[in-house]
């Protein structure tokens, strides 16, 4: 029996889960536990499902530390990530080291000759604005204050992926990636259309 890509996409999510029971698989133990990461490339998975990378995007859940790609509404793949010094909560301010939630789209991407390669996500957009001005009128945030900005997705120097593994949030509110997973969704991203929510 031959299984189209519509299916196949449906099941994909069971066939990887049933792959991290597998003992000494990358999500068998430490922080990456529970995750559904999913050995095979992210790019055979497009190809081969025949999937539109058009149709990408992400979803990152800032307390399991998960970074998942979908496409339509099934998920394809997850990857391990870190955030802002002070992961609580939504970014306020300039400064403050939280990762902004809500939902973003991309600015522009690049190599990074310290971070791997930087995709600037468009925070702060309309909605951040809208929370930012709330909160002072709210007096949460003090005048004079401004609502900060260059956030992005990036990686980590050469040979430091463990900073990711280990699990610890170190970014200034940036979403870190380990280096080869931050390479396989850097060809997808697409500035201006690839969106990505942020959930607490």
């Amino acid at each position: 029996m031959r299984i189209g890509p519509s299916l196949f996409v449906c099941l994909l999510p069971l066939f990887v889960a049933c792959q991290d029971a597998v003992p000494g698989s990358a999500t068998d133990a430490g922080p990456e536990a529970g995750i559904l990461h999913d050995p095979v490339p992210l790019a055979y998975l497009i190809d081969s499902l025949r999937l539109d990378a058009g149709t990408i995007r992400f979803h990152v859940d800032k307390s399991e530390r998960r970074f998942a790609v979908y496409v339509s509404d099934s998920l394809l793949k997850t990857y391990p990530c870190v955030l802002g010094e002070k992961p609580l909560g939504d970014k306020m301010m300039q400064g403050d080291r939280k990762t902004p939630e809500g939902t973003f789209g991309f600015r522009s991407k690049r190599v990074h000759d310290k971070w791997h390669a930087f995709v600037w996500v468009d925070y702060p957009n309309a909605e951040s604005r809208r929370r930012f001005a709330q909160r002072k009128r709210d007096g949460l945030i003090a005048n004079g204050k401004d609502i900060g900005g260059e956030i992005g997705i990036h990686g980590v120097p050469a040979g430091m992926d463990h900073w990711i593994t280990e699990g610890v949030d170190w970014t200034w509110g940036c979403i870190a990636l380990r280096n080869d997973d931050l390479d396989e969704i850097y060809p997808h991203i697409q500035p201006g259309r690839t969106t990505m929510v942020v959930v607490p």
